[in-house]
């Protein structure tokens, strides 16, 4: 469904034709005024309009309209297309949610489709529109503005996830709830997590670097103003210490997953040298007792007064002798 559309002139919203052809026509005639239409997972009849009246690739369309797309930019004869994965963080749940922001940018006209729940559009709309001096610069000014917050998220995030993974990390390490059957799960689930943010923020810097006048031969991008170049090379570097945070997270949850298991396999070893003590311990009286039940005829110490008390004493002392030896190295 169509959420927003609007006339913005002079980088100031107003009023104009309903009809989206005649609002483009209108845009261009003025040259200082573009149309932004903004949609919420439209389904095909409804973006078939937007399509034909914009002249939109197909190729785009169909990506538009199916979603689960990595991040890209692509340039078409007359418009641009970029796919953006805007994403969100519930720490209690420790999960990562993420949306999908496509824009198309052409002469005159910016069109947004959004799916999931996760979107700074209509932040970044109020944003703007509040603006004037920025939203003046026509749809390249969108563009950035977009880019700029879902990267600006993306650090906010980033630094959820590292403040959860400290937390997890002295969980890990507590002498109490370190050894915990769920831990290992937990710290799975956290790095199932981080890859699903690195989905979002790692194909991104292609695009960026694109925009920035960095890519190739340093070529600029249609329909993108060259003046903004610098404003996305800001943002490029914003996404830099994004993704080398995200890879120092990875690498950090990696590290405690493996120092878990090797401390489970420790406390295991552990737990194996006292039951192999306590065993040695009780194998003493048994093996005593199992000779003397044997009940042969030709044994002197049956007919010995003190042969019950000297065994039981024996056996006394052996299992003494044994746990101060095991106890002296640490097996008990």
């Amino acid at each position: 469904m169509i959420v927003d559309c609007a006339i913005y002139r002079d980088g100031r919203r107003t009023e104009g034709p309903a009809d989206f052809s005649d609002a483009l026509d209108e845009c261009r005639m003025s040259g200082n005024a573009f149309v932004w239409i903004g949609l919420y997972e439209p389904t095909e009849k409804e973006f078939d309009k937007v399509t034909e009246e914009f002249g939109l690739h197909p190729l785009a369309v169909e990506d538009a309209l199916n979603a689960h797309q990595r991040p890209k930019l692509e340039v078409y004869d007359d418009s641009l297309f970029m796919v953006l994965k805007p994403v969100g963080y519930e720490p209690h749940s420790d999960t990562v949610s993420a949306g999908e922001v496509m824009i198309f940018l052409g002469d005159s006209f910016v069109v947004t489709v959004r799916h999931g729940e996760e979107s700074p559009l209509a932040a970044v709309r109020h944003r703007l529109e509040a603006e004037p001096d920025m939203l003046r610069h026509g749809p390249t000014a969108v563009l950035y503005s977009i880019t700029d917050a879902a990267v600006d998220h993306y650090l906010e995030v980033a630094g959820e996830l590292g403040t959860d993974l400290e937390e997890l990390e002295a969980e890990v390490f507590s002498p109490t709830s370190g050894g915990s059957r769920h831990t290992a799960s937990r710290i799975y689930n956290f790095k199932r997590q981080i890859l699903e943010f690195r989905r979002a923020t790692g194909p991104l810097a292609q695009p960026l670097t694109r925009l920035a006048g960095d890519g190739l031969f340093g070529v600029r991008v249609p329909f993108v103003h060259e003046k903004a170049q610098p404003f996305f090379r800001d943002v490029n570097d914003h996404l830099t210490r994004v993704n080398e945070s995200v890879e120092g997270l990875d690498r950090l949850v990696s590290d405690i997953l493996s120092a878990h298991l090797a401390q489970m396999s420790v406390r295991q070893n552990d737990d194996m040298r006292k039951i192999s003590a306590w065993a040695a311990m009780a194998a003493v009286p048994t093996m005593i007792a199992g000779v003397y039940g044997m009940n042969f005829d030709h044994m002197p110490e049956l007919h010995w007064v003190w042969s019950y008390p000297a065994l039981i004493a024996g056996m006394a002392a052996l299992e003494v002798l044994l746990f101060r030896l095991f106890k002296s190295r640490g097996w008990l």
